[in-house]
């Protein structure tokens, strides 16, 4: 007897199940309405699209909600973070910062900052700051240290498409969606950008950027590192105007890596209001612990200078 393609992939998921405990990861894509009419593009189209939409933006000052979740069939566990308010500051061409605070009591959950280069990563209910390369993925037994801001930062904009480093390709394709309604999982075509930049040595896939035939709007972005390996998934929905600006109001980040997602909810949002170098500033919490990630085991330092014997190399 022979399975259609997505009985078969059920069948082998449900039968793996117990001996993997991997956590199931599912989306939700807006399907086109019964008889919409799928618009057409070509590459040049979407990589202007994505040049122009890009150029609008400079600044993000803007109020979110956060939910994060670490964990998965390699930690064998998952912990998660609900309910967080956040403020999100952006600054191209590479400044990022993100504070979360606590549910209710709004005291501060984490504080990170990236200036494209380093990041700074302060955890006061741990007492600790961690700071590092941005290039730097060293998965802690802490779920909170494994956030990195220019995983965010990569994210959360589809940044231009630069000719004299890149190189893109059209591909034309499906995905898999679910209908609201039917609750039936059918095939939808779409779009999706390749794009190829030149390292060191050699070209790699950077990243792939999806486009819904329905609206051309751009849904998903999937970032690579230079060995192929998915290094951030992250989708986009519900685009909304926000003072002129079209921008999703939702956006789901998977770290495949080091297993956690970040789902942002944008609740308020200023798109190039003047922001100034010292809300890009973060230091070092009197009393803390400052971990420095680098080559190697980590070295851990008290603000004070000493070195507490309590903490142990990952």
């Amino acid at each position: 007897m022979r399975f259609r393609r997505p009985y078969s992939v059920l069948l082998l998921a449900i039968l793996l199940l117990p001996a993997t405990g991997c956590l199931f990861r599912t989306h939700r894509v807006e399907p086109r309405p019964t008889g919409a009419t799928l618009r057409e593009a070509t590459k040049d189209d979407l990589v202007e699209r994505i040049n122009l939409e890009a150029s609008k933006i400079r600044t993000l000052d803007a109020i979110v909600d956060i939910a994060v979740s670490v964990g998965g069939a390699k930690k064998g566990k998952v912990t998660e973070y609900r309910d967080i308010r956040g403020y999100l500051l952006v600054r191209e061409p590479d400044q990022l910062r993100l504070i979360g605070l606590f549910p209710i009591v709004r005291n501060r959950l984490f504080d990170m900052v990236s200036d494209g280069r380093e990041f700074k990563l302060s955890i006061p209910p741990q007492n600790k700051f961690v700071v590092g390369s941005n290039d730097v993925i060293q998965p802690a037994s802490s779920a909170l240290e494994n956030l990195r801001p220019q995983a965010i930062f990569d994210a959360l904009l589809l940044h231009m498409i630069d000719p004299q480093k890149e190189i893109s390709v059209l591909e034309a394709g499906t995905e898999d969606v679910i209908d609201p309604k039917t609750k039936k999982t059918f095939e939808q075509p779409d779009y999706m950008i390749d794009v190829i930049r030149h390292g060191d040595k050699d070209w790699y896939l950077s990243r792939k950027i999806v486009f819904s035939r329905v609206d051309l709007q751009p849904h998903r972005q999937i970032v690579y590192d230079k060995m192929g390996n998915v290094a951030t998934d992250t989708r986009y929905e519900k685009f909304r105007d926000f003072g002129g600006l079209n921008f999703p109001s939702v956006i789901h980040i998977w770290r495949p890596q080091e297993e956690y997602d970040i789902v942002l909810t944008i609740e308020k949002l200023q798109a190039n209001v003047p922001l100034r170098d010292d809300q890009f500033a973060l230091q070092q919490p009197p009393g803390s612990t400052l971990v420095r990630l680098g080559a190697g085991q980590p070295s851990f330092t008290s603000s004070d200078g000493t070195h507490p014997p309590a903490d142990k190399p990952r």
